[in-house]
C-alpha cells in the first residue's frame, strides 16, 4: 500500500508553525502541502505564503474551486444564486438577529483539498479510490487548546494526524517556537469579510485602507433586493454581529467580544 502524507496548510499560526517543524525534522516528512485559496485572503497571509514557500524543501500546491468573494458579489447582483457565508441577519419587521447557515469552509476549503489529494494520487475527483491501494495520512495544525476540533476523517481512504496535539503545543506555544527559531508571526488565516472576525481582527483590517474599503463595499453589496430575493432570504444581512453597516459599527475591543466560533467546523481548516 502506497501512503501519502499531506499537510493542510492554512498559512495562519498553527499549520505555519507545523509546516517548519516538519522541514526542522521536528515531525516526519510530508510529501506536500495544500493550501485552498478562498479567493478572499488578506494580502498579508498571501505574502506570508509566498515567504513561506521559500522555507520549505517541499511543494505547496495552492488550489481554489471558485472565488468566494466574487461567488457573494455576483449573488448580490442576482448574476448567481448560489453562495455560502454565515453572514448576520436582521428581520426588519421583528428585530430578531440570527445567522444564515455555513458551508463556506466545506465548499471552498476542505472539498478543494480532497479533490487535490485524489489527483496527487492519481485519480479523478468523482473516481473510487482504492483503499487497498493507497492511504492518504492528512496533517492538521490544530493546537492542543483546541481539543474539541479534533475530527476523525471520514474518507475511507484517509485519516486525519494532529501532530500538535500529539507533542502538547498550544497555540501560544506555537508563538514561542516560531519567535526562537527567529520566523516572523504569522497572520490570522481568515476571510477578509468573514463575520467570526472579532472587533479587534475588524480594526487590524481596516489598517489596510484597500482591502477596507472592500469589506465596506461587500457589506453594502450584501443587503441589495436581488440577494435577498434569489437566495430567498429574509431580513437583511450584514458583516458585524451588530447588524449594523460595517462603516458604521461600533469597533471596540471589549473582553466579551466575539471571537472565532469554529469549533463545530469540519476538519480544522479556517483560523489556523
Amino acid at each position: 500500500m502506497k501512503t501519502l502524507r499531506v499537510l493542510s496548510l492554512g498559512a495562519g499560526v498553527q499549520s505555519t508553525t507545523l509546516a517548519l517543524m516538519i522541514e526542522k525534522g521536528e515531525i516526519p516528512m510530508v510529501d506536500a502541502a495544500i493550501f485552498s485559496d478562498t479567493g478572499a485572503e488578506p494580502k498579508a497571509v498571501y505574502d506570508h505564503l509566498d515567504w513561506l514557500e521559500t522555507q520549505l524543501s517541499y511543494p505547496i500546491h495552492r488550489t481554489q474551486w471558485r472565488s468566494l468573494k466574487k461567488d457573494i458579489i455576483y449573488a448580490a447582483l442576482g448574476e448567481n444564486d448560489s453562495f455560502s457565508a454565515p453572514f448576520f441577519t436582521l428581520n426588519s419587521k421583528t428585530g430578531k438577529k440570527g445567522m444564515l447557515m455555513r458551508q463556506c469552509t466545506r465548499d471552498y476549503k476542505i472539498l478543494p483539498l480532497y479533490r487535490k489529494l485524489k489527483r496527487l494520487m492519481g485519480y479523478r475527483w468523482r473516481q473510487h479510490v482504492n483503499k487497498k491501494k493507497w492511504h492518504a495520512e492528512v496533517l492538521i495544525g490544530i493546537s492542543s487548546d483546541e481539543m474539541q476540533r479534533v475530527k476523525e476523517n471520514k474518507l475511507p481512504y484517509a485519516s486525519n494526524v494532529y501532530p500538535l496535539i500529539e507533542k502538547d503545543i498550544s497555540r501560544a506555544q506555537c508563538l514561542e517556537w516560531m519567535k526562537k527559531n527567529n520566523y516572523p508571526e504569522p497572520p490570522r488565516s481568515a476571510c477578509t469579510f468573514c463575520p467570526y472576525h472579532s472587533n479587534k481582527e475588524w480594526l487590524d483590517l481596516k489598517k489596510n485602507k484597500d482591502e477596507w474599503d472592500e469589506i465596506v463595499k461587500i457589506d453594502e453589496l450584501i443587503r441589495y433586493a436581488d440577494m435577498q430575493k434569489e437566495n430567498k432570504i429574509t431580513g437583511q444581512l450584514f458583516l458585524h454581529q451588530s447588524c449594523t453597516p460595517i462603516s458604521q459599527a461600533k469597533l471596540v475591543n471589549k473582553k466579551n467580544d466575539l471571537q472565532f466560533s469554529f469549533d463545530d467546523e469540519c476538519e480544522g481548516m479556517c483560523g489556523n
